[in-house]
């Protein structure tokens, strides 16, 4: 192969910023970069490759959720410890609704960088550069702040790594125990105002829980169940960070981007004759493509072939984001045409994208029943074209955020502004995430009982 790195600069890239005011400044960050240590490792990236070839088997189901885009400002352990937690839990409740190993991805360790639909942005008659996440410029409306500073890529490596230091440490050190994340759910549906509904899945882990108690299984004589696997995955936005963080594994000589885990191509980056298609085609990374409106059935195929030619499981997944108005229409011709391609992917629904509304009072979001309409859509779709539905892709945070409408704490628009937190894009607080994760545990069970019943009949 005679890929490398830096070949993505003889080509078209979008959403790469390139009014970087001193040139050999970004040089010199990314030359630093360059000499730095990896921030995963090539067996880890591995290991996550084989999990995905599970889910995409039908095997196991892909949980990916984080922050819309890392700040600087808001980086503490405890935002880390409680969307670390959030995730944790959701994956409990997926665990026993699809009676499946759940792949823990998290949106963290790297996701700083956001595309924009506008370049600028006009305030009063002023117009400056528009905020592109805190690893190229600041969110402050200045000249100053908007200006994109090459600085900013090692502090995000920084932040990076000692994000993935707490979070191997919370995964492997006993804050991971499967007590633990059973006690924060419990708490979670005697809080919820619907409650009653999600308590007959959360008895029947209490009762497995109770079972495997007196059957000697506990976190005690069991490691496993006092530790879990954890990965990281990021847009790969900036290639210049992304090249400076490819590193050639002297095991088997392949090129691994050592920034994440799992890299994915955005919406509006995804040409294949572009950039950001051939970085990611060169790295042995899982790798994600999101897949919206647009997006046509031969040229997804085309991408596929590009970018996995030699169709290894996991190593693509295809997040569908439509929207709950769109994807009934949209997404249908992709699974189709992918199925009679025979190309094996992981096919995953981010139903945060296309479902962003603005208000009256100016302010992003969006609805938890748009939320969850897209996800039981995107299920049905999937299964009904003889894929799996393999994963969701959310947008959500720890915090007790008030940033999406709906859900048992029935956020109107009036309770928007009390913590509207966001740098970018509206998130799912705490207590919403893990209501999406029992409804979806529901539609799953639901999926599969009805399928289970085909089986029967039909011998």
């Amino acid at each position: 192969m005679t890929w490398t790195p830096s070949d993505w600069r003889k080509l078209p890239a979008k959403h790469i910023p390139e009014d970087y005011p001193d040139a050999a400044a970004l040089e010199a960050a990314e030359a630093r970069l360059k000499g730095y240590p990896p921030l995963v490792y090539a067996g880890e990236v591995r290991r996550l490759k084989s999990r995905l070839g599970d889910v995409a088997a039908g095997n196991a189901f892909l949980l990916q959720g984080g922050d819309c885009a890392e700040s600087f400002k808001e980086f503490h352990p405890d935002n880390i410890r409680d969307t670390f937690r959030v995730i944790l839990q959701m994956a409990v409740v997926l665990t026993f609704g699809a009676a499946k190993p759940v792949v823990k991805v998290g949106r963290i360790a790297g996701q700083f960088g956001k595309p924009r639909s506008s370049p600028v942005e006009e305030i009063d008659g002023v117009e400056l550069p528009s905020y592109r996440g805190d690893n190229i410029n600041g969110m402050g409306f200045t000249p100053e702040e908007r200006m994109p500073d090459p600085n900013r890529l090692v502090q995000a490596y920084s932040q990076s790594a000692s994000t993935l230091n707490l979070l191997r440490t919370y995964s492997q050190g006993g804050y991971a125990n499967l007590a633990n994340v059973h006690r924060w759910m419990q708490g979670f549906v005697e809080r919820s105002p619907q409650g009653a509904r999600y308590e007959k899945l959360a008895e029947q882990i209490t009762k497995s829980m109770e079972f495997m108690a007196a059957c000697g299984v506990s976190p005690a004589t069991v490691p496993q169940l006092a530790q879990t696997e954890f990965y990281t995955s990021h847009e790969a936005l900036l290639l210049g960070y992304e090249e400076a963080m490819a590193r050639v594994d002297s095991r088997t000589g392949d090129w691994y981007d050592t920034s994440a885990h799992m890299l994915w191509i955005g919406h509006r980056t995804r040409q294949l004759d572009h950039a950001h298609v051939n970085f990611l085609s060169g790295v042995k990374n899982p790798i994600g493509m999101k897949c919206g409106p647009g997006l046509k059935p031969d040229e997804l195929v085309s991408i596929i072939e590009h970018l996995n030619p030699e169709d290894e499981p996991g190593r693509l997944t295809l997040i569908a984001r439509f929207g709950a108005e769109g994807v009934a229409e949209g997404l249908p011709p992709l699974v189709r045409a992918v199925q009679k391609s025979g190309r094996t992917v992981v096919w995953s629904c981010d139903p945060m994208h296309g479902n962003t509304l603005k208000t009256g009072t100016g302010y992003k979001t969006r609805p938890l029943d748009r939320i969850l309409s897209e996800v039981k859509q995107f299920i049905d779709i999937v299964s009904a074209e003889g894929a799996y539905p393999g994963g969701v892709h959310v947008e959500m945070t720890g915090q007790n955020v008030t940033e999406c409408l709906g859900g048992a704490q029935a956020i109107s628009e009036e309770d928007l502004s009390s913590r509207y937190h966001t740098h970018c894009d509206p998130r799912l607080n705490g207590e919403q995430a893990l209501e999406l994760a029992f409804l979806l545990a529901e539609k799953i069970e639901a999926v599969a009982s009805a399928a289970g019943t085909l089986q029967r009949q039909a011998s």
